[in-house]
């Protein structure tokens, strides 16, 4: 539901706005008063009842300081554990993204429904080709007994009037992983051992029902405490943060909220693509049959959690959040890092301790514009700085699926403008999962794979705010800017070397 403003993503902005307002003005006693502040009044206009309404803003105040779900068989007021999170560091208490129980619609879970189309027709197809005998004629009107039905859809495809559908729970079908199932209550329930926070059940929830921990709280503390804070964007910035914040503006507007400056990640994505060159060029195929990609954290996660005998064909090549931040952290040794983009996984990544990742926080563009209206920035009055020149184009094209491939190929390309490079990209875990099925069948040997677990690429992210086409459309405007096209052309690769040693 991406770039469709709702009462969800109203309710949403507010709390990330209230949050930021509360970490600016340092009183955090003010909680308890903000569900009253963000769902005024007497009436329920959103659910059957404003109490309920306020209760999951509460808990969605809670889950954006980066503080647990409260119990809901117990008294705990909202300021419960906030004076432990009242930090200038990350603060994060597993697990990333939270169901809030009480905000689920207990959907349907997987039902084959005949709807008021039904038009009780003589010729009833869908009894007749259902293969367990589940539907019959009541009262002049198809009646499936779900206790038969086994969901095979013979029944929707010969309906001639359409009136026969499938109803899936949102979330469950947004989840690549099939980490979502429902608990004894009929509410929405995550298999922690399967999800990889890629976020795809937060933005497709109608009920605003799931969400994930945020840092906002904690970053703007650091801030207020004198810290230098480094703002490193994602290449998927262009047009999420309004049509006013140009890259032109980017620079004053981050200022604004108090962050030293800003460095593109793009420039961290071309030092990526020239090492997963070189890696490609070295093991495939002379030492593994295939390689892929490894900028997205939910596809890693996904591809080495579903083929384990797969963990070292995936490029062991630092990412670009990674890499950016150690160059940022390099440079100022004093200072904090926030990554700035479009996932929620990135939270996760960059609290792994397999992998020294210099970052310090992680927050999404959502997240960033609840800071901007908190300090009541008004856009229209900043002037223009010196632009984003650090990145190439195709450091800038990561954010769109197909993108992180086709910088690789083109470096590849720089050396051997002879080679043939087989590329497959898939986006959508499900789609990823199925190439990996076919790589196991040999499909895809000598291939670089391509996977993005966001349909569309980065620009689909949990934390983006603009359709998807707008998005694409906007990013590849900015990466036709830049002076320098491919990634092994950037002034920065002769920095990988120190980047990368431990």
């Amino acid at each position: 539901m991406r770039g469709i403003q709702s009462s969800i993503t109203d309710i949403r902005r507010k709390i990330f706005t209230e949050i930021a307002r509360m970490a600016y003005n340092g009183d955090y006693s003010v909680i308890e008063e903000l569900p009253y502040k963000i769902i005024p009044g007497e009436v329920a206009t959103l659910r059957e009842s404003i109490f309920l309404e306020r209760a999951i803003v509460g808990e969605r105040l809670r889950l954006a300081m980066g503080l647990p779900l409260r119990p809901i068989d117990q008294h705990a007021p909202l300021t419960q554990g906030i004076s432990e999170s009242i930090i200038a560091e990350k603060y994060y208490e597993p697990p990333l993204i939270n169901i809030i129980k009480f905000a689920c619609h207990a959907c349907p879970d997987n039902e084959v429904r005949v709807t008021d189309a039904c038009q009780g027709c003589l010729a009833h197809p869908c009894v007749e080709v259902c293969p367990k005998d589940a539907i019959s004629i009541i009262n002049g009107r198809s009646v499936i007994d779900q206790s038969k039905c086994v969901k095979c859809g013979l029944c929707m495809k010969n309906c001639p009037y359409g009136a026969i559908m499938k109803l899936e729970r949102p979330c469950a079908k947004a989840c690549g992983m099939d980490a979502i199932h429902s608990d004894e209550n009929g509410h929405a329930k995550i298999d922690y051992d399967k999800c990889v926070s890629c976020g795809m059940c937060l933005v497709n929830c109608p009920f605003g029902a799931i969400s994930d921990k945020g840092q906002i709280f904690q970053l703007i503390t650091a801030i207020k405490q004198g810290y230098h804070v480094y703002a490193a964007i994602a290449p998927a910035f262009v047009g999420q943060l309004g049509p006013k914040v140009t890259p032109e503006k980017l620079r004053g507007a981050m200022k604004k909220l108090g962050f030293e400056d800003v460095v593109e990640v793009a420039v961290g994505a071309d030092l990526c693509t020239v090492e997963e060159a070189e890696d490609f060029l070295e093991k495939v195929p002379a030492q593994q049959p295939f390689m892929g990609t490894s900028c997205c954290p939910s596809w890693s996660v996904m591809a080495k959690k579903e083929f384990p005998e797969f963990k070292s064909y995936i490029s062991m090549a630092l990412t670009p959040m990674v890499l950016t931040a150690r160059m940022i952290k390099k440079d100022h040794p004093d200072c904090k890092v926030v990554f700035i983009g479009p996932c929620s996984a990135k939270k996760l990544e960059a609290s792994r301790k397999s992998v020294r990742s210099d970052v310090d926080f992680v927050l999404t563009f959502e997240e960033v514009m609840g800071m901007f209206e908190a300090k009541d920035i008004s856009f229209d009055e900043l002037t223009d700085e010196s632009p984003l020149q650090q990145a190439t184009a195709d450091g800038r094209g990561f954010a769109v699926s197909g993108g992180v491939a086709q910088a690789v190929v083109n470096c590849i390309h720089q050396k051997h403008p002879e080679m043939e490079v087989k590329v497959h990209a898939e986006e959508g875990l499900k789609n990823c999962y199925m190439m990996l099925r076919d790589a196991q069948k040999g499909k895809y040997d000598g291939y670089l794979l391509e996977g993005m677990a966001c349909p569309g690429g980065c620009i689909a992210g949990a934390g983006t705010l603009q359709p998807i086409v707008r998005a694409k459309a906007a990013v590849n405007r900015f990466k036709n800017t830049a002076a320098k096209k491919v990634s092994s052309e950037s002034d920065y690769v002769e920095r990988l070397e120190e980047l990368v040693e431990e």
